[in-house]
């Protein structure tokens, strides 16, 4: 006999990896769907820093999501290693960012969310070769190895005992007295409790096909390419992370380099370009000269869920009462997603939130 999870998830990436995980934590059964892999998509993609770009530069929404798993990271990355054995790599490598025109906002932001922030020291901007506006230095940010993360994850998941099905998509809903009472996929339809989708780039189509009858039918997400690079250098060649302009490096325990992103709108094509990867080898080479003597070995890109200001929607669906959405969160899915997913948690099962959860309704600016 075929039991009702408590809870649904369309969408396997970390965000639902994580409010799949923030469930189990309070008790109650949850089952995940993902229409190819778990944490395949952006999840695996991304760079990992857990910090916004120039958070002072963007909405408060997102700066009371990522100060809240700032605190909630250690624990989790302590407790995927102590339950799966896989370690993903949380690492206090603090991050260099080399131009401040707004060094006032910065430090404000800074002492506003109790932020470790220190002028550059000399040795630090010597490593590069770039003329720096008034850097800054941030020792206490980390950056997470992401495709680890995303294995642990779903080896975590897999200890809980909570169902997943991959290679499973979701077709169509039953709607019934303003519920959905049960999905279709392409495996058979099956009841549902709860439902919360959590398909990244792909809420808004699904969105659009599954509630066309609806008046809230569809969220302004859109696909966002990203594309990156990776060098194969020694340990500890780069000793922290670098922002500069709008691009970043990130050096990964291995001697791995990672150099990011692009921001491209170019619907749902995950294509690589001969045109990115010019401009951050350039970025990367200008900024950091060492990397000449190291192989370029890899590129590729993922799609980031993009809304108009980069603030997600974890919210309740108006009209459909058992509905909820934990999707949006652009550049920032792996620094929001521990906060996102304990506040869908606490939405969905009507416990007092630590964040307010009013900028991430559907009816908010976003």
């Amino acid at each position: 006999m075929t039991t009702t999870p408590d809870i649904t998830i369309i969408g396997g990436g970390v965000i639902g990896m994580l409010t799949a995980r923030a469930f189990n934590n309070a008790g109650v059964t949850v089952s995940i769907i993902d229409k190819s892999q778990l944490g395949q998509e952006s999840s695996w993609a991304g760079g990992g820093i857990l910090l916004p770009l120039y958070p002072w530069r963007q909405a408060d929404a997102i700066s009371y999501l990522a100060a809240h798993s700032l605190t909630l990271y250690p624990t989790l990355a302590e407790q995927l290693l102590s339950n799966t054995g896989i370690d993903p790599e949380l690492t206090r490598s603090g991050m260099l960012i080399t131009d401040n025109p707004d060094a006032d906002k910065a430090l404000a932001w800074c002492q506003q969310y109790n932020i470790n922030h220190q002028a550059a020291a000399l040795a630090q901007l010597k490593q590069l070769h770039r003329l720096c506006i008034q850097p800054l230095w941030l020792p206490e940010i980390c950056h997470i190895r992401n495709p680890r993360l995303v294995k642990a994850l779903r080896q975590d998941l897999c200890n809980r005992k909570i169902a997943i099905e991959e290679h499973t998509e979701v077709t169509g809903v039953r709607v019934a007295d303003n519920r959905i009472s049960a999905i279709k996929t392409n495996h058979g339809e099956r009841t549902v409790g709860e439902v919360i989708i959590a398909s990244g780039a792909w809420t808004g189509t699904l969105l659009q096909q599954l509630l066309h009858g609806l008046s809230i039918n569809s969220l302004a997400i859109a696909p966002v390419r990203g594309q990156m690079l990776l060098y194969d250098t020694e340990p500890g060649l780069l000793t922290s992370m670098v922002l500069a302009g709008d691009s970043y490096l990130i050096p990964r325990r291995d001697g791995k380099i990672l150099v990011g992103s692009t921001v491209e709108h170019v619907g749902f094509d995950k294509t690589t370009t001969e045109q990115a990867k010019t401009t951050l080898n350039e970025f990367a080479l200008s900024v950091f000269p060492t990397l000449e003597r190291y192989p370029l070995i890899k590129q590729w890109a993922g799609l980031r869920p993009g809304t108009q200001q980069g603030i997600p929607y974890i919210t309740r669906h108006p009209e459909l009462t058992n509905l909820s959405i934990n999707a949006g969160h652009f550049r920032n899915g792996l620094i929001l997603g521990p906060a996102s997913a304990e506040l869908m948690t606490d939405i969905v099962l009507a416990n007092t939130p630590h964040i307010n959860p009013e900028p991430y309704h559907i009816t908010s600016p976003h």
